[in-house]
């Protein structure tokens, strides 16, 4: 599916937050090897590699368009194109960091215990993952979906809940790391402009419904999104939409 890195980036203050706070959680002093997988248009790697100078740092993504504007803002990192879910680690690494990347695959059961695997020992996995799906933003695109015009085309392609709850987690990574740190975050964002929440998921949420749809026929999926959004995501006095999302994050360390 492609993606539109412009439109992503148009919350890219907002997005940049959560990014940060999983940064700052991981303690690792010194590393040679860091994938940032899902790294869309590589901003945030670009920043693992400030972090840590010395290391080489690999942005990976399935997405042409995302990589290649990464690559054009940061020649001299490295990037690799691949299917997230078919991503194998060459050899052990010192960090794997995802952020707001791994909720698109399935299977987490045996995903994390993976991506742990894939650690040096005491290297570290960093997760951040949105969790507003039983939110307005996302039960309204799920509506919209649902509805006649659409519904064999889009309903098969929903993702209704595809973060687990921590316990899973937990219970999934406890055999293959010595620490583990969980926390959820609820950010409340102030967005201007027309529409703006439904600005905001076209960077993300709607990207594969969206793709499905012939493009006369986008609009009218689009509108009927927004009308159940205007309900739930009033502006206020100033004009600002308030925005609450709320994100998972965990870190891990590989035992």
């Amino acid at each position: 599916m492609p993606w539109d890195p412009a439109q992503y980036l148009r919350f890219g203050d907002e997005r940049l937050r959560p990014a940060l706070d999983l940064l700052a959680r991981v303690p690792l002093k010194e590393a040679t090897d860091i994938v940032d997988l899902g790294c869309g248009p590589g901003h945030i790697t670009s920043i693992l590699k400030s972090r840590w100078p010395t290391a080489r740092v690999t942005g990976v993504d399935h997405s042409r368009e995302m990589l290649k504007r990464a690559a054009a803002d940061a020649p001299d990192l490295q990037w690799r194109q691949v299917d997230l879910a078919e991503w194998r680690a060459d050899h052990p690494v010192d960090l794997i960091y995802a952020n707001a990347s791994l909720h698109w695959l399935d299977d987490h059961r045996s995903l994390f215990p993976r991506l742990i695997a894939s650690l040096k020992p005491g290297g570290w996995l960093a997760v951040q993952m949105p969790c507003n799906f039983d939110r307005p933003s996302h039960q309204a695109a799920f509506e919209a979906a649902e509805e006649e015009s659409w519904r064999a085309r889009l309903a098969p392609l929903l993702r209704r809940r595809p973060v687990a709850e921590p316990e899973e987690y937990l219970r999934w990574l406890s055999p293959g790391a010595q620490r583990l740190d969980f926390w959820q975050t609820d950010y409340l964002h102030l967005l201007k402009g027309p529409d703006p929440v439904a600005a905001w998921t076209q960077g993300s949420l709607l990207v594969p419904l969206l793709q499905a749809l012939a493009q006369e026929e986008k609009e009218a999926f689009l509108e009927a999104y927004r009308s159940r959004l205007r309900k739930a995501y009033p502006p206020d006095e100033a004009g600002r939409t308030p925005f609450w999302f709320r994100r998972f994050f965990l870190v891990a360390q590989a035992g």
